[in-house]
């Protein structure tokens, strides 16, 4: 089988986590900003798009030369054999982005890029000039850094965050790749108490139950390369039901609570879908009137950030009584993620450890309490 270079695409700062989830499903990874590269076949393809909880898309990376001028450019993509990737109505759009490069212009990039792979296949299907463009989905990125081009296919289609399990509303709650990724910077891994006490749309409950069972993210969700004219159809059935019968018959114990009895709903239908709703318990509880007798679990909360001077004040109170509620509780391990600075001079205590990270656009820090080793 065709083996090929591979590569993960994630958020800022997540870069090792994602690294880590590679090598943990036996891979050799390289890192860079933004990408973790890895070998593989089509089987890896599947694979990876199937497993990894905190990346963004799996791509196959097609080309890497150096171009500073348009006509390098267009020589360079048209020597590519693109026949043996894309049939005679296959549809490749191209995304373009340049960084700190001579060809800056990434309109012109596109469309150079573009002709280019147009001409070659007329060529090569002996066509007058026109494809009709009219079967699956090729979407083709170039991307320049230092006048260093790389071509790439991407195999994943919508983000891997879209797991198939959330029902759309409003808000603008946390993308599920992100709580995975949060997760795996605690150190969950079923067998902990995990609470959020502030669980919205149930991303963090639902995320941890499914690390817990061993449920694979992907296995509710259609990918690019099923549509691909050489992917054999048969290898994503096989490794679903793989899957399938990995998932295990633990209980673990995870507390999802919320002050809005309606968003709880949704958070129920959203656990239900990702066939997890046996394993977690939903209250509809107010943080200052949050109580628990678990012990040496883990405390997970993604509050509102109050971006907006208003809410700031109700964002900062709130952060108060996050303290007073949370930091008896010291044999639990607690982490807040906010883009407030002032996080901790509210809740009134020092974070063990602060990351920087990007939620979306939002910078925010992840404040991390360690629980008292006992």
């Amino acid at each position: 089988m065709k083996k090929y270079k591979l590569y993960v695409t994630m958020g800022a700062g997540f870069e090792s986590v994602v690294a880590k989830e590679l090598q943990a499903l036996g891979y050799e990874t390289q890192t860079e900003n933004g990408r973790v590269f890895f070998e593989g076949d089509m089987t890896d393809i599947v694979r990876t798009n199937l497993w990894l909880r905190t990346a963004d898309r799996v791509k196959i990376l097609l080309q890497e030369f150096t171009a500073t001028t348009f006509e390098s450019l267009f020589d360079q993509v048209f020597a590519y054999d693109w026949a043996q990737l894309i049939p005679v109505d296959g549809r490749f759009p191209v995304k373009g982005r340049s960084v700190k490069s001579k060809l800056h212009s990434e309109p012109d990039i596109q469309s150079i890029t573009k002709k280019a792979v147009v001409n070659k296949l007329t060529q090569q299907y002996r066509r007058r000039g026109f494809l009709p463009e009219s079967g699956s989905l090729y979407q083709l990125d170039v991307h320049i850094v230092k006048d260093q081009v790389r071509i790439s296919l991407d195999t994943t289609a919508d983000s891997l965050f879209k797991r198939g399990y959330r029902v759309e509303h409003g808000g603008a709650p946390l993308k599920e790749n992100f709580a995975a990724s949060l997760l795996k910077l605690t150190p969950y891994d079923g067998t902990h108490p995990l609470i959020d006490p502030m669980t919205g749309s149930g991303t963090f409950a639902i995320e941890a139950a499914m690390i817990a069972k061993n449920i694979a993210p992907g296995s509710m969700r259609k990918f690019a390369f099923e549509d691909f004219d050489w992917f054999d159809k048969n290898e994503l059935t096989k490794q679903k039901e793989e899957a399938k019968a990995l998932v295990n018959d633990s209980k673990p114990i995870i507390v999802a609570s919320d002050i809005d009895q309606s968003i709880l709903d949704i958070a129920r239908v959203n656990a239900h879908n990702a066939g997890v709703l046996q394993n977690i318990e939903f209250k509809q509880v107010a943080v200052k009137d949050f109580k628990t007798d678990l012990e040496n679990g883990i405390i997970i909360v993604n509050p509102p950030y109050g971006k907006r001077m208003k809410d700031q004040e109700s964002a900062r109170k709130l952060y108060g009584e996050m303290g007073d509620v949370f930091r008896p509780l010291k044999s639990f391990s607690k982490y807040y993620l906010t883009s407030d600075l002032e996080f901790e001079n509210f809740y009134h205590e020092r974070a063990t450890k602060k990351r920087k990270l990007y939620n979306g656009s939002i910078r925010t820090d992840f404040y991390q309490y360690w629980a008292n080793k006992r």
